[in-house]
């Protein structure tokens, strides 16, 4: 299958998912970088974040075997909703970029973001980035976070457990080998949630992302149009859902040129999560 068919194969699947990627995102959680995760009213996209937690510390961790004995990480915990936003000091948003990666327009993406010295996250699928690896090393140079997009990017709620591990762990392999780790988030393809996706991804140590504000971009609507999205749904801890792949992502190129520095010059502060000490 050719990378611009994937966008005829979505469309199609599009219609049966929307029900189902809304009932999987109803929920909204706040991603607290230290206190972790609170429930709280989902949000309409570009509604005002609650109160800003309080930022992590990082601590040194050991580089050989000296002192205590290390003990195994906790397993995460099964959570039945994605997160839909973030949270940090003042105006905190968080870009991220899905489908990719696509050598025709993620340079030009990866390019904007140098440009303003701005992170994103890129939910990868496997077919892609196993014959763009450079692209993901790329991303890993430039302190860019990479999350699992499946295989395929196949609807998981007519996938028995089975198919969907072997979608998630496929593309796995291929970040880690890469991007240098293993990705530690994961988001659903279509925002279509079910629980074996989200056991599978907390036993592979990855946590649910979702978005808040929707460009739109998959369906080629201009690039005032997606510019507007962006720029009418901003606000603090809001998670932009964009593609960089999966057809033509020319208007997306464009129009994050645009946003970008205007969303910086509005006082935003673009960020991506902290990785999880292990």
């Amino acid at each position: 299958m050719t990378k611009d068919q994937l966008l005829t194969r979505r469309r199609a699947l599009l219609a049966g998912a929307v029900a189902l990627g809304a009932a999987g995102t109803a929920g909204a959680l706040t991603l607290g970088p230290e206190d972790g995760p609170a429930p709280v009213t989902a949000p309409a996209a570009g509604a005002q974040a609650g109160r800003p937690l309080k930022p992590s510390a990082y601590r040194l961790q050991p580089l050989t075997g000296y002192g205590t004995p290390r003990t195994r990480a906790a397993p995460l915990a099964v959570r039945h909703e994605p997160f839909l936003r973030v949270s940090g000091r003042g105006r905190t948003m968080m870009l991220t970029f899905d489908d990719g990666p696509d050598p025709r327009y993620t340079p030009h993406i990866l390019d904007t973001l140098a440009e303003h010295g701005v992170r994103a996250m890129f939910f990868v699928c496997g077919e892609m980035a196993v014959d763009n690896k450079e692209l993901l090393a790329r991303m890993s140079d430039e302190g860019h976070v990479v999350g699992n997009h499946t295989w395929t990017h196949p609807l998981l709620t007519q996938m028995n457990r089975g198919q969907i591990r072997s979608e998630m762990e496929r593309t796995s392999d291929v970040i880690e080998g890469a991007y240098g780790a293993r990705p530690q988030w994961f988001r659903a393809p279509y925002g279509a949630w079910n629980r074996a996706a989200f056991q599978l991804g907390a036993e592979m140590n990855m946590e649910p992302m979702a978005w808040t504000v929707d460009t739109l971009d998959w369906t080629t609507p201009g690039t005032r149009s997606i510019i507007g999205r962006v720029e009418g749904g901003a606000a603090p801890g809001v998670v932009v859902l964009s593609h960089d792949a999966g057809g033509d992502r020319s208007q997306s190129v464009r129009a994050l040129r645009s946003y970008l520095p205007e969303l910086l010059d509005a006082g935003y502060h673009l960020t991506v999560p902290p990785r999880r000490l292990a």
